[in-house]
């Protein structure tokens, strides 16, 4: 087998550990069950998985797809998404990633920007593709995976292929490896451009902040982490979920996984791990293999850092904080959140996404919804604890959208030689050096007597004993908006009637009454169950929220 080339391509990290632990376990992959309710795998190690990419990307080739190519994946989470992904890292052609859950008209504007060259999917996305032939024209190469058919059609690559394997295409770290697509939870999704030595400075973060080491096993509840995985020489095994539905999951599977596994790391979102943790709370499991989970995507509640204190005996929980465009930023473990920054919370002062990572900077500049062209136009706050807008400097940070070059003159501002990115967050920087969110820009509520932000207002009114979580919404328009606040109780709690309704908001009104920022909202309405973003099935759609109410 042949060395890595010398590059930036971060496939060359699969062809490494190849040749360090030819015979260890790189992924495992459900199909089955035996009659005693265990997983049935298939498995891979990293040298078959090395050789096997190779074969796809000699067959890609032949088809036709080559470096540069932008390729569309419309692919299962699973196996075949790290050999596609894999083989199209290797032969320099930037794989394409949209969420498919994102609803079909989001999704084909997305594909329509992007232009793909190439269309590599299972045959339901082909179908979609000859129904809607003008979004996927540009994609003229085709490729179907998933099948019987791909499945002789590797075979038949890898018995060309020469003793040494496929050299890996020699990228620079400038050049782009691959275009990941934002949720939009706030806004249009909007394709991002990562570079070959992005995903490099990213492997690093992740592998220092967390300590992670060779051999351990990973079990990632985000299809996009487990490309991480070959190249940090942990085995990945794929989750019995669907990925578009992660809410959905049972946890009975997940717990499973993972004692079958013996899994050592887990990503999930805080939906995930709350439907987890309650799962092994009622049957009195523990989950002893876990050395860490990190849980991300929105605002990890302190109920739930307590839940999973319970539930991992060996295990430290960290919720990192970033964004498609930059990640990771910040991070900070459940011990910390339960010992030292939850009572501020509460008290309306934000959440606490933890401190920068080594050669991570981040700072506060003044609140601005136009674009900022240079640094100087808005210094950042020296003093700590002044509120503004969050903005990260770091090698992870992508540089711009694919084609949406208004876009970027929002989101990025020059400094020198280099560049900021505005996380379209807004929040604080203490004295002890913690970064403090303070929710998203974009919703903010803007009245007249000041601006008011989600997190600070529904730490408050998340405290209330029979809340589940709480949603800000402004009424009316900018500047002039009356702040409400729209509940979701915990299950079992949702007000039956009109006088337990009026006994619900009254015993709120008396929590917000506390709080001088929170005391003037007066409006309180009631829903079972929030929309969220399609991603982490935990992100709320506020804006969603607002448009409903402004309707009545």
């Amino acid at each position: 087998m042949s060395r890595p080339a010398d590059s930036s391509n971060v496939a060359r990290h699969l062809r490494a550990a190849a040749l360090a632990t030819p015979d260890g376990c790189a992924v495992r992959v459900p199909c089955g069950r035996e009659r005693s309710g265990d997983i049935r795998y298939l498995t891979r190690t990293f040298a078959q998985l090395d050789r096997e990419t190779d074969a796809c990307a000699a067959w890609l080739e032949s088809l036709g797809v080559r470096p540069g190519s932008r390729v569309l994946l419309m692919v299962k989470p699973g196996l075949d998404l790290i050999l596609c992904t894999f083989a199209l890292f290797k032969l320099g052609a930037p794989p394409v990633a949209i969420d498919p859950g994102m609803g079909l008209r989001s999704f084909l504007k997305c594909v329509e920007t992007t232009r793909p060259d190439a269309l590599v999917g299972i045959p339901l996305a082909h179908a979609v593709a000859t129904v809607f032939r003008s979004k996927f024209r540009t994609a003229g190469v085709r490729a179907v995976v998933g099948t019987a058919g791909f499945r002789r059609r590797l075979e038949s690559a890898a018995a060309a292929l020469p003793p040494g394997g496929r050299p890996v295409h020699p990228a620079r770290p400038d050049e782009l490896a691959a275009i990941l697509f934002t949720s939009g939870s706030t806004g249009v999704p909007k394709g991002v451009r990562y570079e070959h030595g992005m995903f490099e400075a990213q492997l690093g973060l992740v592998r220092s902040a967390y300590g992670i080491e060779p051999g351990e096993v990973d079990l990632p509840m985000l299809p996009i982490f487990a490309l991480f995985n070959p190249a940090l020489g942990m085995t990945t095994v794929t989750p019995d979920m669907n990925p578009s539905k992660p809410a959905s999951v049972d946890p009975d599977a997940i717990v499973r996984a993972i004692r079958q596994n013996a899994v050592t790391n887990s990503f999930g979102s805080p939906a995930l791990w709350a439907k987890i943790a309650r799962h092994c709370l009622a049957r009195g499991e523990t989950l002893p293999s876990l050395r860490r989970v990190l849980c991300a995507g929105a605002p990890v509640p302190a109920a739930l850092h307590r839940d999973l204190k319970r539930v991992l005996p060996n295990g430290v929980v960290h919720t990192p904080y970033g964004a498609t465009e930059c990640l990771p930023v910040c991070t900070i473990t459940g011990d910390e959140v339960l010992a030292e920054t939850w009572a501020e919370t509460q008290s309306g002062r934000g959440t606490c996404v933890g401190r920068a990572l080594p050669g991570v900077r981040v700072a506060i500049i003044p609140v601005s919804d136009a674009a900022v062209g240079e640094l100087s136009e808005c210094p950042p706050y020296a003093e700590p604890d002044r509120v503004g807008e969050i903005i990260v400097q770091s090698p992870s940070c992508t540089r711009e959208y694919d084609r949406r070059p208004e876009a970027t003159a929002l989101s990025k501002i020059r400094d020198g030689a280099g560049f900021w990115h505005r996380m379209g967050d807004l929040g604080r920087i203490d004295a002890q050096g913690r970064v403090w969110f303070y929710g998203r820009k974009a919703e903010r509520v803007l009245t007249a007597s000041g601006d008011l932000y989600t997190e600070t207002v529904e730490g408050v009114f998340n405290a209330h004993p029979r809340v589940f979580r709480t949603a800000l919404i402004g009424l009316g328009a900018p500047g002039a908006q009356e702040p409400a606040l729209v509940v979701e109780p915990l299950p079992g709690e949702f007000p039956s009637g009109a006088r337990e309704r009026a006994a619900f908001e009254a015993s709120l009104l008396e929590l917000g009454a506390r709080h001088e920022h929170t005391a003037n909202i007066r409006k309180i309405y009631f829903e079972k169950h929030f929309p969220v973003d399609v991603r982490h099935n935990a992100k709320i759609h506020r804006l969603t929220l607002k448009r409903r109410y402004d309707r009545r």
